[in-house]
């Protein structure tokens, strides 16, 4: 599977929406049965969009069967992909998107179902740093043949997490019939911040405006017009 790349105040609702989708699909086997494999990989990008890769499964039951059955919302179907999965004995579908929003991606909450009750999930802006933190129920999933697992990739380096950090991706597996954790802290660039090159740009405008205006004061004072009435 192709690995996933992934503000001070409230959280904003689209993003609730978005990370409670994310373990929703996390914890969708847990209405099929408890035998399934969900696996989800996502890139947060710089700019606040959203890149990912989804797996829904259950074990195979003959070479007709597709696996669990994924709808996507009509105004999403030309912007996610959809493919069959069919690995390990598992049949389903694998969900992939780029370039959504997360009020985009949060409308894909639909294809999840109810599933994901279970589920507490934050993430939160402070200054240049991704804050994120929650927790999997899964302790009325059964532990036969149950492959839970999360990967969120950060636009910046990962300082701190309980789960398994390569790089700036950390990844989680979670295990059947118990609660699981999760956290992390990674840097990033708040993109709503000025950007220092512009910042730059305005104060050598001002600056140059300033001197400007001094040298044509200067000019007037020392050179004033001469009056043709006091010759």
């Amino acid at each position: 599977m192709r690995e996933g790349r992934w503000h001070h105040g409230p959280v904003p609702p689209t993003v609730r929406r978005l990370l409670t989708l994310l373990l929703a699909l996390l914890l969708v086997g847990a209405g099929l049965s408890g035998c399934a494999r969900v696996r989800t990989a996502l890139a947060v990008q710089p700019d606040d969009t959203v890149t990912g890769e989804i797996i829904i499964a259950t074990p195979e039951q003959g070479p007709d069967d597709t696996g669990p059955a994924v709808e996507v919302p009509p105004g999403l179907q030309s912007d996610v992909e959809i493919s069959s999965y069919r690995q390990d004995g598992y049949a389903g579908s694998v969900l992939r998107f780029s370039g959504l929003t997360f009020e985009q991606v949060a409308e894909l909450s639909q294809a999840a179902g109810p599933a994901g009750s279970a589920v507490r999930f934050q993430l939160r802006r402070g200054g240049n740093r991704l804050v994120v933190t929650g927790s999997a129920d899964l302790t009325q999933v059964p532990v036969d043949r149950a492959d839970f697992q999360l990967k969120i990739s950060f636009p910046g380096e990962v300082l701190d997490t309980n789960g398994e950090a390569d790089g700036d991706t950390v990844s989680w597996t979670f295990t059947p019939s118990e609660v699981g954790d999760f956290s992390a802290v990674a840097a990033s660039d708040d993109p709503n911040a000025p950007s220092p090159l512009n910042w730059t740009l305005l104060m050598a405008a001002l600056v140059a405006a300033a001197a400007a205006g001094t040298v044509l004061y200067a000019r007037h004072t020392r050179n004033p017009p001469v009056n043709p009435s006091a010759r």
